[in-house]
């Protein structure tokens, strides 16, 4: 998808671009992730998402929805305006004021009963140069992951539903290690951040351009490292590891709940069991909680729930991250905007293979083997790396058990 010119263009006194711009501006200025205008019975509502969460925003009277969602079409540059029946995809470049920067706005509009709903994602160069301290590892998993990114050859592999930052960390890793001695090439659909330096390949499948496709010309450009977005299918998969086999490093993505989980998922989509042993050097699994705002936290205490859940045991517990065993609680003021927290970090499980658990994977072993295996080499889980950032004060247990659980899970337990 092309990238168009910036909206500073016709008309700026209109009144309907001004309100554009603004609640673009705006959402930029609050932190927000995603605009999002969806027309309903009577009203036409806009929210926007701010550290994982939707919030409303107001409501705009509906007579302006169709000539908004137009002017969102125009500006892309990409999209049929006259076409109200189809989903469409484009892109715009924002110039925000009062910050000499541009944003780059990703734009999906889509038919629903009362008519198209658009949501902007807002992308962010400058919010993308995290550096991997900044992703929330505490010190000996930060440590571990430098050494595995840094791997001459093999597979990394980062594990977690949609929206868990596995993108970001991804990033992170390839900024890292981007030097001039080395050739990094990606292969990503879509690609939503643009970095100098690194070769970026946009899938297209609609004129051929596939994973598998790209894959196989990738590899005789010689790259050293390769990012593949997402391993989706039995093709992608076979020709990353076979690249892993053959001197390069490989990182991707896929969608499991935990890392051990994605040994038993390469398997299902066909890979053979001494392909995943002798080729994936490790598998991060994450998921991402709201970070406390560092202004109005106060100290709390475990509900009978949360300290279960935790498994929170004061006496044996070795904890790394602080001195105080004090959870603290969000309350909420005006550098937060009344919500308790500002950004969001990871929280993680890093399953490095030893040659133990190559065996285990060679031998057929279960998921629960491999992971008791993993625990026993020193594997924090999910809920534990996050019982280490609660009591160092970055998060609250309500957001780790909530990161960690299912919805429905979460909810019945906290009805008892």
């Amino acid at each position: 998808m092309k990238i168009e010119k910036s909206i500073e263009a016709e008309g700026e006194n209109a009144p309907l671009i001004k309100v554009l711009a603004g609640l673009i501006q705006g959402a930029y200025e609050r932190g927000a992730s995603d605009l999002h205008f969806e027309p309903m019975e009577g009203y036409f509502r806009v929210r926007l998402r701010i550290d994982g969460v939707l919030q409303e925003l107001q409501n705009l009277p509906p007579a302006l929805h169709a000539s908004l969602i137009s002017r969102l079409k125009i500006m892309s540059g990409t999209m049929d305006i006259a076409e109200r029946r189809l989903p469409q995809d484009g892109r715009i470049r924002f110039q925000l004021r009062n910050h000499n920067k541009f944003l780059d706005l990703r734009v999906s509009v889509i038919p629903t009963l009362y008519g198209e709903s658009a949501v902007i994602r807002l992308l962010d160069v400058s919010s993308l140069a995290l550096s991997l301290a900044e992703l929330g590892f505490l010190d000996d998993d930060q440590e571990k992951f430098e050494r595995i990114i840094r791997s001459a050859n093999g597979m990394v592999l980062i594990t977690g539903p949609t929206g868990s930052g596995k993108t970001t960390t991804l990033y992170a890793c390839l900024q890292a290690i981007n030097k001039s001695d080395q050739k990094l090439i990606t292969v990503e659909d879509p690609i939503e951040y643009q970095i100098a330096g690194i070769n970026q390949v946009q899938v297209q499948p609609a004129i051929g351009m596939t994973f598998p496709a790209a894959l196989r010309s990738i590899l005789r450009q010689a790259p050293n490292i390769l990012m593949i977005g997402e391993i989706r299918d039995y093709e992608t998969a076979h020709i990353a590891i076979h690249a892993s086999l053959t001197g390069h490093l490989i990182f991707s993505t896929l969608h499991t709940n935990d890392a051990t989980s994605a040994i038993a998922r390469l398997i299902d989509i066909g890979i053979p069991s001494f392909l995943i042993a002798g080729s994936v050097r490790a598998i991060i699994a994450q998921r991402l909680v709201r970070r406390l705002c560092p202004s109005c936290k106060e100290p709390t205490s475990f509900s009978k729930y949360e300290r279960r859940f935790l498994n929170v045991d004061f006496k044996s517990r070795d904890l790394r991250t602080s001195k105080s065993v004090v959870p603290m609680t969000a309350m909420g003021c005006s550098l937060c905007h009344g919500k308790g927290y500002q950004g969001r970090m990871g929280i993680f499980e890093i399953l490095i293979l030893d040659d133990e658990s190559r065996h285990l994977i060679n031998q057929g072993a279960s998921t629960l083997q491999l992971r008791l295996h993993a625990r026993k080499a020193g594997m924090r889980t999910l809920a534990e790396d996050g019982l280490e950032k609660i009591f160092a004060g970055w998060t609250t247990a309500q957001e780790v058990i909530a990161s960690t659980l299912r919805e429905e899970e979460y909810e019945s337990a906290m009805d008892c």
